[in-house]
């Protein structure tokens, strides 16, 4: 069974003659240890697919499943401690406390669980020297360039243990050598830590560094393109394919 599965998967917004559908009928399913890229022009509703997989939002029309466990079926209160426990988030502008140090800001999701200060820095100092920042754990975020305060960000949202990572936008913050790093980064928390990654980014570069890739247009998944290897050769291929959609 797939870690995630999307069947049908619909949402409207509004009513009658001013009614919008941002997803359209979309079926989608990833794998543990696979990242996937979904990639489409502005308002063709990535941003849309990821909120209602991640839990954040309910479909007008369809079903998610996350873990074998189906959110329609789920109260609120279970949909949030499954998206707490089982879904970590990294997006655009990293949401990191100003007044924090990159330890306490990784901290944050066990400490809000009911886990020990103790344990929670603990376990945060570990995924913080995992994603390569071992020496700045007392680092505050200004402190930090764009592409480490992300690094933070990772490893806050791998410090649940989730199995399924959401990054919406995760480089449209970061200059072009940390973009790279970050998506490497990705990649490594699917293959080597065997987490499912799903990323909505512009840019085919980035989404070259995934294993899949699926495109999206007026709601609608319009392809999928599964890459023969992960890296930079592929971007031009990712161009191709999104030239041809538009």
């Amino acid at each position: 069974m797939s870690l995630i599965q999307a069947e049908n998967l619909t949402k409207i917004y509004g009513t009658g003659d001013t009614a919008v559908t941002a997803l359209d009928h979309a079926n989608l399913r990833v794998n543990a240890g696979e990242c996937v890229a979904v990639m489409g022009p502005s308002g063709c509703g990535k941003s849309t697919l990821l909120h209602l997989l991640g839990g954040l939002d309910r479909p007008t029309e369809g079903t998610v499943s996350i873990d074998g466990q189906p959110l329609a079926k789920m109260s609120d209160n279970a949909v949030t401690q499954l998206r707490r426990r089982k879904i970590g988030f990294v997006f655009q502008f990293f949401n990191l406390i100003p007044i924090l140090s990159s330890v306490e800001n990784a901290a944050l999701p066990l400490l809000l669980d009911g886990t020990s200060p103790a344990k929670a820095k603990k376990k945060a100092a570990e995924w913080l020297t995992k994603v390569g920042l071992g020496e700045r754990l007392k680092s505050r975020p200004d402190q930090l360039s764009a592409g480490q305060q992300q690094r933070v960000a990772i490893a806050r949202a791998l410090i649940t243990d989730p199995v399924l990572v959401l990054a919406d936008e995760p480089t449209g913050n970061l200059d072009t050598k940390s973009s790279d790093e970050i998506a490497a980064l990705l990649q490594q928390v699917a293959k080597e830590w065997g987490r499912a990654v799903l990323m909505v980014t512009h840019d085919p570069r980035i989404a070259a560094h995934a294993e899949r890739i699926v495109f999206l247009k007026d709601g609608k998944i319009v392809k999928e393109t599964k890459l023969n290897s992960q890296g930079a050769s592929n971007s031009e291929l990712v161009a191709d394919i999104m030239k041809a959609i538009a």
